[in-house]
């Protein structure tokens, strides 16, 4: 990129940090991307319903050429960038901070938008073989963005699709990639218990969920360790203690065993008035698997277990699921051509030894075309995403426009996807 087009990236970007929306509310967000590129761009702008995508057409000559190049000549292209920020205050002191109480980008989706930015300026000053889509997606954070963009990839015919995070802990500047499962599957599951309320000193004259609410918190738990061997493994009425624990990193003697997490993320039971007996409570938890199909098995097995928890305690129970997110798998030849891209740039590419358990909605696309999903590092000393140290690093955004403006220009004949 050239100084001013980087400068005017890097300043884009800090805009965007000032004025963060949270998911499927991106309305300035949207307006302030779409006036940089038509004021800087000649792309084509297509609104949608709460996102938008930007179009490079392939140059005329390619076009002319269309029937005359064969099956195996390269498609359409995507790239994807999301834009919702997070419920998390700003505390750091920026120049350019936001300026919503209570939402900042916490997980560098500014940075991401930015990047995406930084490619229709290359594209708009070179030819390409090939339409290219520049993706703007809301509602990442909470897996409901990528499912609304991705029918985008039926209608037009799109072949291939690409994306990046920005990930700490890797150095800056330097390509992370992972072969294969990438991201797992993850869900939320809300349990609502209802039973009657009662004066504190008369209990028995209500029915208050504690007892049923401690059970299925300590079967959940379980269900996550003892999923492989399916739902018959876990005994329900077995007088055991459950297995808590609080891993945070896959050791060496589990890689051969597919990840499953079980995270409790709330518990509510009353007010803490002492002469209530609440009749209500709810119980939050997140699920995550490496495979779709295993986390399904998980939820079915603990909603068994709460709704037999329920009727032995007379309570009604009802669930709800949350923010859904697919598990996200690389293909193979897109990821060679993520990789080649690095080489001809000359950016170090690092393997990511393990998979990131953050969950991406990025897998929404994956199941209709091929694609990959890549990190850029930040630093290895860089401050965790979704903290309120966290700033999207700026010094990071030529790598990945770089690199995406190279997989841009080449395609992959469609007998190798």
């Amino acid at each position: 990129m050239t100084p001013v087009q980087l400068s005017a990236i890097t300043q884009l970007r800090r805009t965007l940090h000032q004025h963060a929306e949270l998911s499927m509310q991106e309305t300035q967000t949207i307006q302030l991307l779409q006036a940089f590129l038509r004021e800087n761009t000649s792309l084509q702008i297509h609104a949608r319903d709460g996102w938008f995508y930007a179009l490079k057409k392939a140059s005329a000559s390619a076009r002319s050429e269309g029937d005359n190049r064969g099956p195996n000549s390269p498609g359409p292209i995507a790239f994807r960038a999301d834009m919702d920020a997070l419920p998390i205050e700003e505390s750091i002191n920026l120049p350019y901070g936001s300026e919503k109480e209570g939402i900042s980008h916490k997980c560098g989706h500014d940075g991401h938008c930015a990047v995406l930015c930084g490619l229709a300026l290359e594209l708009d000053r070179r030819e390409t073989d090939r339409d290219v889509y520049l993706i703007f997606q809301p509602g990442e954070e909470i897996g409901a963005g990528a499912k609304r963009c991705a029918e985008l990839i039926r209608e037009k015919g799109i072949a291939e699709i690409y994306a990046m995070h920005n990930l700490g802990g890797y150095p800056e500047g330097t390509l992370v990639y992972r072969r294969g499962l990438t991201q797992p599957a993850s869900e939320g599951l809300r349990i609502r218990l209802t039973g009657r309320t009662s004066h504190a000193s008369a209990p028995e004259k209500g029915n208050n969920p504690a007892g049923a609410i401690a059970s299925i918190v300590q079967y959940a738990l379980r269900a996550a360790e003892s999923a492989e061997q399916g739902t018959a493994g876990i005994n329900a009425s077995a007088a055991q203690e459950p297995r808590f624990h609080s891993k945070t990193l896959i050791t060496p003697e589990e890689q051969d065993s597919p990840m499953r997490l079980c995270t409790i993320t709330g518990i509510r039971l009353g007010d803490g008035d002492f002469g209530i007996s609440p009749g209500q409570g709810e119980i939050c938890m997140t699920l995550r698997a490496e495979i779709e199909e295993e986390m399904r098995s998980m939820e079915l097995s603990i909603l068994s277990f709460a709704e037999a928890a329920a009727k032995k305690a007379g309570l009604k129970m009802t669930h709800s699921i949350h923010d859904y997110f697919p598990e996200t798998r690389n293909h193979d030849a897109c990821l060679d051509r993520v990789l080649d891209a690095a080489r001809k740039n000359r950016i170090p590419a690092v393997p990511m030894g393990e998979l990131w358990r953050a969950s991406e909605d990025f897998g929404h696309y994956l199941k209709i075309c091929p694609g990959a999903m890549v990190y850029i590092g930040n630093g290895e000393d860089y401050p965790p995403l979704h903290t309120s140290e966290y700033d999207f690093n700026d010094r990071i955004i030529e790598t990945a426009v770089d690199l995406f403006m190279c997989i841009a220009q080449s395609g992959i004949p469609s007998d190798s996807i």
